[in-house]
C-alpha cells in the first residue's frame, strides 16, 4: 500500500479579458478583490431576483413585464429598503450593506443556507477569516491515508487540488499517477478528462454540485491569481463548466452524498462520501469514499490487491 503526495507549484494567474462574468476572468483595471467581490455580489443578487416569480410573494402579476422574475423596486420594497440603495448593490457600487439589510435580502429572495452564507461572504460581512491554504500534508495524515486502503481516500484543498491520495483512490477512476501534476485537480479532471465523464455515474448531477461547491469556496479567494486562473482555464476547455458557472448556484460541500463509479478493472461500485476538515476553519479536508455495500468492498479489495501485485 502506498500514499502518493503531490508537490504543487503555484498556478500563475492568467491575463483577464472582460467576459461578463464576475468571478474568474476579470475586467481590465481591477486592482483588488473588493471590486470583483462587488460585481460578484451584483450578479448574484440579480440572478436570485430573476428566478423569483411575483406570485411566490403574493404580488400581482403584470401583463407587461419586460424582465424575468421580480423587479428591483419590488425586492427593495419587500426588503424594507430604498430602490436607490438596492440598485446601488446590483450596480456593484461601493456600498456596505449591514447584516440587517443582508438578512432582509436573504429572506426576501428566499435564499437557502448555502446561498445566505455566500451572500454574506460576498458582502464582506462574514466574520470568519480567510484561512491560508497550505499544500503540505503531514506525516500523520499520510499514515491515515495508508491505513484507509482499500477505502479510496485523498486530501484536497479548498480549490479541489489533490494534495495526496492512497492506492485505492489512485486507481478508482483513472491512474492518477499518469495525470500531469498541474492537472491533478478534481474539478479539472471532471470537466477536462474524458475518462472521468465516462466512469462517473450521473456525471451531470455530480458536475453541477461540484461547480456550486467551487463557487462557494471561491468567495473567500476573490482576486487570488491561482483561483481565477483555474476558472479561466476551465471556461476555456469546457462549455459545460462555463454554463454551470454562469448559473451562480452555490452549495456547501456535503457529507453523505452517494457516488457511483464504473471502474474498468472491477466494475461498478457505490460509495458514500465522507469529508473531514483537517482543522477548524481550514479549507483542506480528508475525503474518504465509504463502500455502500459488501460487493463494493470486495471489488475495492481486489483493485488494491491488483495494484500491490503490479507494484
Amino acid at each position: 500500500m502506498a500514499v502518493y503526495t503531490v508537490v504543487r507549484s503555484e498556478e500563475p494567474a492568467e491575463p483577464s479579458r472582460g467576459s461578463g462574468n464576475a468571478i474568474g476572468p476579470g475586467h481590465p483595471g481591477d486592482s483588488d478583490g473588493a471590486s470583483v467581490r462587488r460585481r460578484e455580489l451584483a450578479v448574484f443578487l440579480r440572478t436570485r431576483r430573476e428566478r423569483m416569480t411575483p406570485s411566490e410573494l403574493g404580488l400581482m402579476r403584470s401583463t407587461r413585464r419586460r424582465t424575468p422574475g421580480l423587479r428591483r423596486e419590488e425586492v427593495a420594497q419587500l426588503a424594507g429598503m430604498s430602490v436607490t440603495w438596492y440598485t446601488a448593490l446590483e450596480q456593484a457600487r461601493d456600498v456596505h450593506p449591514s447584516p440587517q439589510v443582508l438578512n432582509a435580502l436573504a429572506r426576501t429572495l428566499r435564499l437557502d443556507r448555502d446561498e445566505r452564507h455566500h451572500l454574506y461572504r460576498l458582502a464582506g460581512a462574514a466574520d470568519d477569516a480567510v484561512v491560508a491554504e497550505g499544500n503540505a500534508v503531514s506525516d500523520e495524515l499520510r499514515a491515515v491515508l495508508d491505513k484507509l486502503d482499500p477505502y479510496p481516500a485523498c486530501v484536497q484543498n479548498g480549490k479541489f487540488d489533490l494534495l495526496a491520495y492512497n492506492s485505492a483512490m489512485r486507481l478508482l477512476i483513472t491512474d492518477l499517477d499518469e495525470v500531469p501534476m498541474a492537472q491533478r485537480n478534481c474539478v479539472w479532471l471532471n470537466f477536462a478528462e474524458p475518462r472521468w465523464r465516462e466512469r462517473v455515474v450521473d456525471w451531470e448531477q455530480a458536475a453541477a454540485r461540484q461547480v456550486a461547491n467551487l463557487r462557494v469556496a471561491m468567495a473567500q479567494h476573490i482576486g487570488d491569481g491561482p483561483w481565477t486562473a483555474l476558472v479561466a482555464r476551465l471556461r476555456g476547455v469546457s462549455p459545460e463548466f462555463a454554463e454551470l458557472w454562469d448559473r451562480h448556484s452555490v452549495r456547501g460541500v456535503d457529507a453523505g452524498v452517494l457516488r457511483q463509479i464504473d471502474n474498468p478493472a472491477v466494475g461498478r461500485m457505490t460509495f458514500t462520501v465522507s469529508n473531514t476538515w483537517v482543522a477548524p476553519g481550514s479549507t483542506t479536508r480528508l475525503q474518504v469514499l465509504l463502500p455502500a455495500d459488501s460487493d463494493t468492498l470486495k471489488r475495492l479489495t481486489a483493485l488494491v490487491a491488483h495494484a500491490g501485485g503490479a507494484g
